[in-house]
């Protein structure tokens, strides 16, 4: 579990999250929704430790991050997979190489133990035959699927996706999402996920925080989130004409 605990975060005199406490849990996609500019990627930023907070505590399982030495913080970062929204894959290296590359970076295994775990990967996000393709060779969804089996070629325990769908046709971000979640339970990861799509909303969360001007007005699950009397949650929810739909024929 990751517990973030009254963050405050500014960047020079302006203050982007406000006091901001929740729990995301082990077992599940934990999702963070909010619109443009709402502070939520600020906040997954902040939890996995690419920004300093200002003030406040993050947990991980009990441990604050801010009191760990950096011997600990580097073997915590070797229990946490990052999915980059438009992937971030090295152009110049394969598929493979690229889903290596935290193994060459983190540890001291074989040549050959690396590709057997790099291949394990490929073949859990249905990559066949893609080892030696350049990813300017390959589609978006493909090239997902690759900075997943990259995310995950640590066996990591807490994994952080920032909008994993950006750029995706419909059809292929259900399929992410589907596999983001598959993966999540399977290997019983606290997984969090920043995103702005209700169809990922309605699709895979299990645990849900609505981040709105850097405070958190609303936590829950995708089977609550209809029924909130919150305005800015409404308008962020009913803001496509698809689930305006759905509200219109719920009433």
């Amino acid at each position: 579990m990751i517990e973030a605990i009254d963050i405050h975060k500014s960047f020079d005199d302006k203050e982007i999250l406000k006091g901001i406490s929740a729990g995301f849990e082990k077992g599940k996609t934990n999702l963070i929704i909010g619109q443009s500019g709402s502070g939520k990627t600020v906040l997954l930023k902040s939890l996995v430790g690419l920004h300093d907070i200002t003030s406040g505590d993050i947990r991980y399982d009990g441990h604050s991050f801010l009191e760990l030495d950096n011997t600990a913080k580097k073997r915590l970062r070797q229990d946490i997979g990052m999915l980059f929204q438009g992937s971030a894959l090295f152009d110049s290296l394969t598929v493979e190489e690229n889903i290596r590359f935290p193994l060459d970076m983190f540890t001291n295994w074989s040549l050959e133990k690396k590709r057997e775990r790099a291949n394990f990967c490929i073949d859990r996000v249905k990559l066949e035959n893609a080892n030696n393709k350049f990813p300017s060779e390959i589609s978006g969804g493909m090239q997902k699927r690759v900075a997943i089996a990259r995310a995950i070629s640590l066996n990591p325990k807490y994994l952080f996706c920032d909008e994993p769908n950006s750029g995706l046709d419909p059809r292929t971000a259900i399929i992410i999402d589907e596999l983001i979640q598959e993966i999540t339970k399977e290997f019983d990861m606290t997984t969090i996920v920043n995103t702005h799509d209700m169809n990922s909303v309605m699709g895979i969360g299990e645990k849900i925080i609505f981040i709105y001007q850097g405070h958190k007005l609303w936590e829950g699950t995708k089977d609550d989130i209809f029924h909130v009397q919150n305005k800015e949650l409404e308008d962020f929810i009913f803001a496509s004409k698809l689930f305006k739909k759905i509200r219109d024929n719920n009433i």
